[in-house]
């Protein structure tokens, strides 16, 4: 596939660039209706984060966001109860996209897939996200059986019935787990010592199925974090290339763009790769509360005013 160039001088996107002078007024006219501190991927209690969507909530407001996704690990139960709330409490200053973030695997890697604005009750959404969360808690048990037969590391019954009874259990919740026991010092040794070590090739949602599925609930899908795959990894050059490729094919519609790990190497060349694609770009801190360092508008994304087309796009089509 040929990426679609633009014959124009290249745009950057957030104070990296500025706009073509010619157009740059009647952009900017444009722009003055969109949000400027926007989050679009965040976890909650509903999947590895440790705030509540009523949590959560107070906490958007704290930190002045406008606009904010629940982008829960394969669920929306986080989502819809996030916008439930905004509807009972008629937080009309608070503007909100229900999310969710698909694990997937195939044979050429992991990614983990954002859907947005999609229609949470279409059934197949439904089906899938059952599919995914009975692949966690596999997952989840498998881990523990691996636990105690590789490193003799056992937990009460009580414990690992509370575990389970998290809306969506995850290497995360083992950890915090484990630090309580004594067998790991934090969460990110728990999973580089112990967790990732347990492999899973087939206990993953493809990324075809995640994406046709966001699709036929009226959604869009994104490609979270593209350089870093499904978070770990470093994913850059032709591997990027083809990988955004072949999941345009599956009818991938944005990149996440702006992200709290990336440099502004890494935002310029994804956003590059979503104008050359005629994508969507969209903006997330991956924020999960206590179980990650990172905070609320850890997007490395400036104020909407400076210009981003292909973010703007993507407002004008779930912003409706």
């Amino acid at each position: 596939m040929d990426p679609v160039r633009n014959n124009k001088q290249s745009q950057r996107c957030f104070g990296f660039e500025s706009l073509n002078s010619e157009n740059k007024k009647k952009e900017n006219k444009s722009r003055m209706k969109y949000p400027e501190k926007i989050d679009l991927h965040m976890h909650s209690t509903a999947s590895d984060g440790t705030d509540s969507p009523e949590e959560l909530i107070e906490k958007v407001k704290a930190a002045g966001i406008e606009l904010f996704a629940v982008t829960d690990h394969d669920g929306i139960d986080g989502a819809n109860k996030t916008g439930q709330l905004l509807l009972e409490r008629k937080e009309t200053e608070l503007q909100f996209i229900k999310g969710i973030e698909f694990s997937c695997r195939d044979e050429f890697g992991k990614y983990h897939i954002l859907g947005y604005a999609y229609d949470s009750e279409t059934e197949e959404l439904k089906n899938v996200v059952s599919v995914a969360h009975n692949n966690r808690v596999e997952k989840v048990q498998k881990r523990l059986d691996f636990l105690k037969e590789e490193f003799g590391f056992t937990f009460k019954d009580e414990d690992i019935k509370e575990l389970f009874q998290n809306a969506n259990p995850g290497k995360p919740h083992i950890a915090n787990m484990m630090i309580r026991y004594g067998y790991a010092a934090s969460i990110q040794g728990a999973m580089k010592d112990y967790l990732n070590k347990k492999k899973f090739p087939n206990a993953y949602i493809r990324p075809e199925v995640a994406i046709q599925t966001i699709l036929k609930s009226k959604g869009v899908p994104v490609l979270a974090h593209p350089i870093y795959g499904d978070g770990s990894q470093m994913i850059l050059g032709d591997e990027l290339k083809d990988r955004i490729e072949r999941l345009i094919d599956f009818g991938l519609e944005g990149l996440e763009g702006y992200y709290s790990g990336f440099t502004p190497k890494m935002i310029s060349l994804v956003t590059q790769h979503a104008k050359n694609y005629q994508l969507y770009v969209t903006a997330g801190s991956d924020y999960h509360g206590n179980n990650k360092l990172v905070q609320l508008l850890d997007t490395n994304l400036e104020k909407t005013s400076s210009g981003c087309p292909e973010l703007f796009r993507f407002l004008d089509r779930v912003l409706v």
